[in-house]
């Protein structure tokens, strides 16, 4: 398992301090698997004020298509040879078609019937709830033999920072025969692994990162928390591997469980910094990929400045795809270590 890492230094002189000269470090290293590079410079304190939640969420409710008092209105209906109740219910928790789609089954999974919550507030509960739910969903849509029905996926849009137009707390799931670009590169390159070392490239990073202990935070049942090497995120990005599950439909009862409670001790520590948004994405193979295993990441979104509103991705990520992070890994682990 190689981390490899490029170190650079930037010379500047300073006229506040009499032209005295200043060097700045800053490195670019190189995801393990797929050689993706991410710089880590603009170091900073990883601490960010929150807004005012009444002033953000007031009104939103007005016009929210997911709140009770509209969602059997608004939301469409899944065909009878799919769903032939139209949308799936469990409790207060509701399944339909994404008006906007992203794909050809593509639905959103809104919580329940409460507007806004919190980050702090996805209790391990009340996760376990929801991604259970959208498993059920997923195994409707592999009983009807769908072509689709390759890729399982859910993705998380917590809040506008991360992208997300509608503050009632949902995740977006689809099933989908093409796989999205970071996971299709992934899947290529840990088959390329397998292939060239004859093991399973994220068994090698699990037992590398538990033992070299820098970035690993801990084993909750079967899956293992670790922050990134080449994070995505400004505020780093936290990985859990599912041991010997290849695909979401490998998940069962007591892994959404340990899921749900990793997730809640990393929203815990990362709220303490003052961020209130995230992305949250499943990974997923399917059933006979042997050279992959199912995981999650999760990347805190907030602002480079928030002031004027500034987004978290500028011009390296858009169009370069080229990550910036404004701390070490190994320091964000030590900091989420404390919920660990």
């Amino acid at each position: 398992m190689k981390f490899k890492v490029i170190k650079k230094e930037t010379v500047m002189m300073i006229p506040q301090q009499e032209m005295a000269e200043q060097r700045i470090s800053s490195e670019i290293r190189l995801d393990p698997l797929t050689g993706r590079t991410a710089r880590i410079c603009h170091f900073m304190k990883l601490q960010w004020e929150k807004p005012d939640f009444n002033a953000l969420v007031s009104g939103t409710e007005a016009w929210c298509p997911f709140c009770p008092d509209k969602v059997h209105a608004v939301t469409p209906c899944f065909p009878k040879n799919i769903i032939p109740e139209g949308r799936m219910q469990k409790n207060d928790m509701i399944i339909f078609p994404n008006i906007a789609p992203y794909d050809t089954i593509s639905a959103v999974a809104i919580y329940g019937v409460r507007h806004f919550i919190p980050m702090t507030e996805f209790t391990p509960t009340l996760m376990t709830s929801a991604f259970s739910f959208v498993q059920d969903f997923f195994r409707r849509i592999e009983s009807t033999g769908h072509p689709e029905s390759v890729y399982h996926i859910v993705n998380w849009n917590y809040m506008p920072p991360s992208g997300s137009s509608i503050i009632h707390p949902h995740l977006q799931v689809f099933s989908s025969s093409t796989a999205p670009n970071l996971m299709r590169q992934e899947l290529k390159a840990s088959k390329r692994y397998m292939d060239n070392h004859g093991s399973c490239f994220w068994e090698d990073l699990t037992a590398t990162e538990m033992k070299t202990d820098e970035r690993y935070l801990g084993k909750i049942g079967r899956s293992h928390w670790m922050t990134t090497y080449a994070p995505i995120g400004v505020a780093g990005d936290v990985l859990a591997i599912l041991e010997d599950a290849r695909c979401t439909l490998d998940m069962t009862a007591q892994d959404i469980q340990d899921i749900a409670t990793g997730l809640s001790k990393v929203m815990a520590e990362y709220d303490k910094m003052g961020i209130y948004s995230f992305n949250m994405n499943f990974f997923t193979g399917t059933e006979t990929d042997e050279h992959f295993r199912f995981h999650l990441l999760f990347s805190p979104r907030t602002f480079f400045n928030q002031k004027l509103g500034t987004p978290d991705v500028s011009t390296l990520q858009f169009l370069f795809n080229e990550s910036i992070c404004m701390a070490h890994p190994e320091k964000i682990r030590d900091i989420l270590k404390q919920s660990f």
